[in-house]
C-alpha cells in the first residue's frame, strides 16, 4: 500500500499573513495562493510550489489533513486536488470519511473519555474562575469534545499553565499552549490515535507525519518517518527524535519544505516496490 501522510495543517502545512516569516524583499517573495476564506476574507495561504508539490503528493501517497480544528473550521480550508478520503479533526475527536463525520469512531472516543475522563463541564468551571478572567478572555467548546480559552499570554503568571497542567492530569485531561489559545483535551482524544485508525482501515505499513505542536508531538513519535519546521512549539522546546527531520527553514517556506521532503520519501517507496 502507498504510504499514509498525516500532516497538521496550521503553520505546517498552512500559514497565516503573521507566519510567513518571510526574509526577502516583497519582490523576491514566492507566490502565494490562497486556501482559506473567513467571511470572505482571505486568512491562510501556501506557496504555489508547496500547492503544486502537494498535489504530487495526493496523487502517489495516502495524504491525511490532521488539526486540532472543528470539523467546521478544517471545512474553509480548500486544499488542491480532489478531497481526501479521510481527515482528522478536533485534534482526533472526529475522523472524516468523504467528508462526513465517522460514527463508529465518534462512539469509540465518546466510551473511552466517558470511562476514564471528568466531565468538560469540569474542567469549564476550573477555566471559568474570575480569578483568572485578567488572562483568560473567552472560552470556547470543540463540538463539545474539548475546551480552549484565548488568553492574554502577558498578564497570564508564569506558573499557571503548569498548574493547570496537574489539576487536569489528575481529570484524565492534558493542556497545550499555542499562541494565545489554551487548550485542555481529554486524553483519548489524540491525533496519533485517529491516524492509526486510519492506518488500519487504509492497510498502510508506512507512516509519515508532520507537525509543529505539542499535540502532534505523539503522532510524530509513533510515525515511522516525521518531519517538523523549525518553528512552533516543539522547536522552542527543542523536540529531537530519531525518527525526525527537521527543516532548515521557518514559516510558509518551512512548509514547502516539509512537501518537498515527504515528497523524496515517497518517490523512495516508489522505487523500492518498482525494484
Amino acid at each position: 500500500m502507498p504510504p499514509l501522510l498525516a500532516c497538521d495543517l496550521d503553520r505546517t502545512l498552512i500559514y497565516s499573513p503573521k507566519a510567513f516569516w518571510l526574509d526577502v524583499p516583497d519582490e523576491q517573495a514566492p507566490p502565494i495562493v490562497v486556501v482559506e476564506l473567513y467571511q470572505g476574507i482571505p486568512i491562510s495561504f501556501m506557496t504555489r510550489t508547496a500547492e503544486t508539490l502537494l498535489l504530487a503528493l495526493k496523487a502517489a501517497a495516502t495524504v491525511v489533513p490532521v488539526t486540532t480544528r472543528t470539523a467546521a473550521q478544517y471545512r474553509r480550508v480548500r486544499l488542491p486536488g480532489p478531497e481526501q478520503e479521510y481527515a482528522v479533526t478536533t485534534n482526533g475527536g472526529v475522523l472524516l470519511h468523504h467528508g462526513q463525520p465517522d460514527a463508529h469512531w465518534h462512539a469509540s472516543i465518546a466510551r473511552r473519555t466517558a470511562a476514564h475522563c471528568a466531565p468538560l463541564q469540569t474542567v469549564e468551571a476550573i477555566l471559568a474562575d474570575p480569578a483568572f478572567s485578567s488572562w483568560i478572555l473567552k472560552l470556547r467548546h470543540a463540538e463539545d469534545l474539548f475546551i480552549y480559552a484565548i488568553v492574554d499570554r502577558e498578564a497570564m503568571p508564569e506558573d499557571f499553565v503548569a498548574g493547570l497542567e496537574q489539576q487536569c492530569l489528575a481529570l484524565g485531561w492534558t493542556v497545550s499552549l499555542q499562541g494565545r489559545k489554551l487548550y485542555c483535551v481529554p486524553q483519548p482524544v489524540t491525533k496519533s490515535s485517529a491516524v492509526a485508525e486510519v492506518q488500519r482501515r487504509t492497510g498502510a505499513g508506512t507512516v509519515i507525519a508532520a507537525g509543529d505542536s505539542l499535540l502532534d508531538r505523539q503522532m510524530l513519535a509513533e510515525a515511522n518517518i516525521a518531519f517538523r519546521p523549525a518553528h512552533g512549539e516543539l522547536d522552542d522546546g527543542g523536540y529531537r527524535s530519531s525518527n525526525l527531520t527537521v527543516t532548515t527553514a521557518r514559516g510558509i517556506m518551512a512548509g514547502e519544505e516539509l512537501l518537498l521532503r515527504m515528497g523524496r520519501v515517497v518517490e523512495q517507496f516508489q522505487l523500492a516496490r518498482q525494484g
